[in-house]
């Protein structure tokens, strides 16, 4: 399976998952390594677009293409998810969540439905998974970020 992410350039080989561990986010308290991903380029760009400030976007992002093994998958529906999902900023609950499944490294993908477009799926990966070592990068192709996107 493919799946795909946007960053900084000099993360982009980074499978350690430890930009979210260093600062947590919607699935994952500080602390809690993991990989944030999409079915889709565009939905990783949009996901990114709503958790950056226009000021803080960097002049050096690259999407990257991993290539993931599809055997170890938990998939979640939107009634198995905790109440305040979609909270702005994130609520400790879904943080609870699913740091509780990560720290418990029971699948090494774990299937959300994104905030931005309930019907698209984002994958958190699992760094600490048994099957980590088998993800592949197949590609980092640099991005300019249009800044049309942004309005602030």
């Amino acid at each position: 399976m493919l799946l795909f992410r946007i960053g900084h350039t000099m993360f982009a080989n980074d499978l350690t998952g430890d930009g979210a561990r260093l600062n947590g986010g919607r699935w994952n308290h500080p602390g809690i390594p993991c990989i944030y991903s999409s079915v889709t380029r565009a939905l990783s760009l949009l996901e990114y677009t709503c958790h950056v400030k226009k000021h803080l976007i960097p002049r050096d992002l690259s999407f990257v293409t991993l290539e993931v093994p599809d055997h170890s998958i938990k998939q979640y529906t939107i009634g198995q998810l905790p109440g305040n999902w979609k909270n702005q900023p994130h609520a400790k609950e879904p943080r609870d969540f699913g740091s509780k499944f990560l720290s418990e490294a029971e699948f090494l993908l774990y299937c959300i439905p994104s905030v931005v477009i309930e019907e698209e799926m984002n994958f958190i990966i699992n760094p600490n998974h048994s099957d980590s070592n088998k993800i592949k990068i197949v590609d980092v192709k640099d991005y300019a970020y249009d800044l049309r996107l942004k309005t602030n």
